[in-house]
Formats: C-alpha cells, sequence, structure tokens
C-alpha cells in the first residue's frame, strides 16, 4: 500500500533535475528519448513524474560511466518497453567487450615482455609469411582494419615500412608489424594516435618503456574503473526493475 501511494506521489520536472544537477529540459528530452517512462500530465497540461521516474533516473545515471551514453540509452528504452531480455543482452554485451579490452591489455603487455633490449622482435612466421615481409592488404586483415587505417598510421609515425623498388608497394617488416599491433592495442585501448607515436618511438630507440607502462597503468585503472562502474549500474537498474514489477502486475 505505502509503495502504491509512493508511486502516485506527484514530482515536477524541476524536482528530478534538481538532484542531479540537470536542467528541466534535460528530464523532458530523456522522457522524450524513451529512458524515463511517459510522464503523466495535469488538467492543465503541465508534466508530472513519480518516484518511478526518480528510479529510472538514477538507473540511467548511474548506467552511463560503465555503459556509455547511447547503450545505457537503449537498455533503459528496452526496459521501458517491456523487453528485460532485451536490456539484459546489452549489458552482456558491454561486459564482453570490457572483457576483450582486458585480454588486449594483457596482449600489450606480453608483447612489451617480449621485446628484446635493443628494441628488435623475434620473426612471427604466422604474420610475416618470408623474409620480405607483408603487404598492407594481409597485414591490415590480420589486424582486423582497414588498409587506409595503415596508411593514417604511417603518415602519424606510427609505423614506417619500406617501398619495394621494383612495385612501389609498401613492405612490412617485423619490427613494422609489431609496431602496428601495439598502436593498434593501444588506439583498442583508448589512446589518441599523438599519444601512440611518442611510445612507439620509444620502443623503436628501447630508450625505457616507462612511458608506456605508466600508459598501462593508466588503462588498467580505467578498466577496472569502468568495472565497479557496471556494477554500480547494475544495482540502480534492479533497484528500478523492482519498483516496476508492481505497475507491471
Amino acid at each position: 500500500m505505502g509503495r502504491n501511494l509512493q508511486i502516485r506521489e506527484r514530482l515536477r520536472p524541476v524536482d528530478l533535475a534538481r538532484g542531479h544537477g540537470l536542467s528541466t529540459q534535460a528530464i523532458r528530452n530523456y522522457e522524450e528519448a524513451g529512458i524515463l517512462p511517459a510522464a503523466g500530465r495535469t488538467p492543465h497540461g503541465y508534466r508530472t513524474y513519480t518516484p518511478l521516474h526518480a528510479g529510472a533516473l538514477r538507473a540511467f545515471l548511474a548506467l552511463v560511466p560503465g555503459h556509455g551514453h547511447q547503450t545505457a540509452t537503449s537498455i533503459m528504452r528496452a526496459v521501458n518497453q517491456g523487453a528485460a531480455e532485451e536490456a539484459f543482452r546489452l549489458i552482456d554485451e558491454s561486459h564482453a567487450q570490457l572483457l576483450d579490452d582486458r585480454r588486449t591489455l594483457q596482449a600489450v603487455e606480453s608483447a612489451l615482455r617480449d621485446l628484446e633490449p635493443t628494441g628488435a622482435s623475434e620473426p612471427e612466421p604466422t604474420t610475416v609469411p618470408g623474409a620480405d615481409g607483408t603487404f598492407i592488404g594481409p597485414l591490415a586483415g590480420k589486424l582486423g582494419i582497414r588498409p587506409a587505417t595503415l596508411r593514417k598510421w604511417e603518415r602519424a609515425g606510427l609505423v614506417s615500412p619500406r617501398r619495394d623498388p621494383q612495385t612501389g608497394y609498401r613492405i612490412y617488416d617485423e619490427a613494422d608489424v609489431r609496431d602496428a599491433r601495439l598502436a593498434h592495442q593501444l588506439r583498442r585501448g583508448g589512446y589518441l594516435l599523438e599519444q601512440i607515436a611518442p611510445l612507439i618511438a620509444q620502443v623503436r630507440a628501447a630508450g625505457g618503456l616507462e612511458p608506456l607502462q605508466a600508459a598501462l597503468r593508466d588503462w588498467h585503472g580505467r578498466l577496472s574503473a569502468r568495472g565497479r562502474a557496471m556494477l554500480a549500474g547494475a544495482a540502480e537498474l534492479e533497484a528500478y526493475l523492482h519498483e516496476l514489477r508492481p505497475t507491471r502486475a
């Protein structure tokens, strides 16, 4: 009985906005996007909200740090449309991406451990077929990127393939493949090209891996923060789902 009375309690847009540092227009935008359930209306046409809407807003704002604005919006829209299974699928995809990012970080650290003090790397026959190296197409395919991306990285100084004197084709030797892999993994970690370039230069020169190690420590921290944010978002979403049950009974 108390819960039903609470759900019927009227809140103004400003009441929802004030506690989260938002504008009333943001509240209206969230409702139009499906993040919040549809508001009630007074006889004069003013929007009225309830604690249920406040719970939806708390859930959405808690989901954003771990899942991103777009995915958090899709999750809340699915929940408000009664498609909880779709919401759970979206959450699972975010967790899978986080796990994949953790594996990518492990791959970067593994690549660093394999670096020789001189900056040289061991041949990788699965990536570099033959002594002369590999061409742009096979390398791009191996990394799961477009050849245009490798050309962009070359312009940014991340890779420095030589040219075949007869055909003019780019040829990536073992060191180029290593640099391309490190660049790819750091890009996956959210680093900009201008941030990656000096790290790759340090690897080439073998003058010190401290900048890259610092970047990896920061990456670890951001992944951990994302994981905790997902936990916080899950708690608020579960509370909102609990509040939704009586309204759909």
